[in-house]
């Protein structure tokens, strides 16, 4: 399983320089895990360049992948992760949940780029 960051969901559906690589990550949904941060910040942006017809087919799509939703858990592991490698807050809930279920971050976010279990583009 990967979770393919909110830098990834955009950069694929706006078919950007690195649409391409990131493409191969959904080829099987069933194997992508979605936490619900991602959701949020890709729907926003969606919401605020393309309207919000385009950001609810989006959020339809991310829904057909594993959404995993923010716990107390995930909560308290994200704010140790956040400090001990200083993440903003929606990156710290990215890796957490990448951590708790096992799974690879795919990004070409640079606040990851340093970070175990990171496949980075």
């Amino acid at each position: 399983m990967i979770i393919v960051d909110s830098c990834g969901w955009i950069e694929y559906l706006v078919d950007g320089d690195k649409a391409g690589e990131y493409a191969k990550y959904f080829l099987e949904t069933g194997n992508v895990v979605t936490p619900t941060i991602v959701i949020y910040e890709v729907f926003k942006k969606v919401l605020k360049d393309r309207g919000e017809e385009a950001a609810v087919m989006v959020a339809a799509q991310m829904n057909n992948t594993r959404v995993v939703e923010l716990s107390e858990s995930l909560s308290l592991l994200a704010a140790n992760l956040s400090v001990k490698h200083s993440l903003p807050m929606a990156d710290a809930i990215v890796y957490a949940t990448a951590k708790a279920l096992g799974c690879q971050v795919v990004t070409s976010d640079k606040h990851f780029s340093d970070l175990d279990n990171v496949i980075f583009i």
